[in-house]
């Protein structure tokens, strides 16, 4: 008999990280926080941080870069360097595998790394071992799991995913962040891992592999709240995630698959979009859970909610 399709649930969780291994949250407040990644120290604007800062004025003065905001957009403005910043630097993800990412301050706020996602990758990395084990208690000739990353930038999930094993398709409308992930690759000498470095269309490419009736075993999501295709198609969270999930579920293979959907449009509701979710998989057996990713700051405990997530598991998972 199958398990129950997964309902929508009716608590939301709140996972919280210190991030990748080379970063800190180091204070926040006041609409901003001061982090730092490998040996450079950044303070960026968070709308999130409605409380005090916590360290001293000379503490924040003593940030590498700053990000000055232009006008209500904290992604539009401009980087005012006030100590030596190289155009690259390292920063280690996980001190169990050898996957180094090459920060830089980029022309919006971003520097090449979502830390947070920490909880997501191990997440991902627990899914591509069971379905290892699963496929080898069916066959002693078995393929590699196969893990779809939607949006995937400059690459974390995906080098890490391959670090396990999977064979990675990683898909980014930009041609900057693909280039930027491979070269991340090379940085982390990983050149004979199996991973697809795609510039795509996101919504475009999972209609082509449904139609070619391609199936992966964890499909990762991580949206924009508004983004463009390479040859200018529009992407509008609102209006485009529900046929994207809906295809993305049609990929999923039978069994121990898996899907996170990631959200960082934050003033959103995360049970808008675990409903959306529960009801694309009402036909599949599984659990699904949703809520929010937040930084612990170093120091104080203090929680720095950054996105919203929705995770589905399939059948035979803890």
């Amino acid at each position: 008999m199958l398990a129950r399709p997964p309902e929508c649930p009716r608590t939301i969780d709140v996972i919280t990280t210190p991030g990748a291994s080379g970063y800190r949250l180091l204070d926040s407040g006041a609409g901003r926080k001061l982090e730092r990644f490998g040996a450079i120290t950044v303070d960026r604007p968070e709308p999130q941080a409605l409380w005090q800062r916590r360290l001293p004025d000379k503490t924040w003065a003593e940030a590498h870069a700053v990000f000055s905001a232009s006008g209500e957009d904290d992604e539009k403005g401009k980087w005012r360097i006030d100590r030596p910043v190289p155009d690259e630097w390292p920063v280690a993800l996980d001190p169990g595998r050898p996957v180094t990412m090459g920060c830089r301050l980029s022309g919006l706020w971003h520097l090449g790394l979502f830390p947070e996602q920490r909880p997501h990758w191990q997440f991902m990395l627990d899914r591509v071992a069971a379905a290892s084990s699963a496929a080898a208690a069916k066959s002693a000739d078995t393929a590699q799991p196969r893990v779809l990353n939607l949006f995937g930038y400059t690459g974390a999930a995906s080098l890490l995913a391959a670090t396990a094993g999977a064979e990675v398709t990683h898909v980014d409308a930009s041609k900057k962040a693909v280039a930027w992930g491979r070269d991340n690759q090379g940085l982390s000498r990983m050149g004979e891992a199996k991973i697809r470095w795609l510039v795509d269309d996101a919504m475009k490419f999972t209609a082509r592999e449904v139609r070619r009736g391609k199936t992966y075993d964890i499909v990762l999501l991580d949206p924009p709240k508004f983004g463009r295709g390479p040859d200018g198609e529009v992407f509008d969270l609102y209006r485009h995630v529900g046929p994207l999930v809906e295809d993305c579920v049609r990929l999923l293979a039978p069994g121990p698959s898996a899907m996170v959907l990631t959200v960082y449009a934050i003033r959103a509701s995360a049970l808008a979009f675990a409903g959306l979710v529960a009801e694309a998989l009402a036909d599949r057996p599984g659990r699904v859970s949703a809520g929010e990713l937040a930084l612990e700051e170093e120091g104080s405990g203090r929680l720095l909610p950054t996105s919203l997530y929705v995770r589905w598991t399939g059948e035979a998972l803890p």
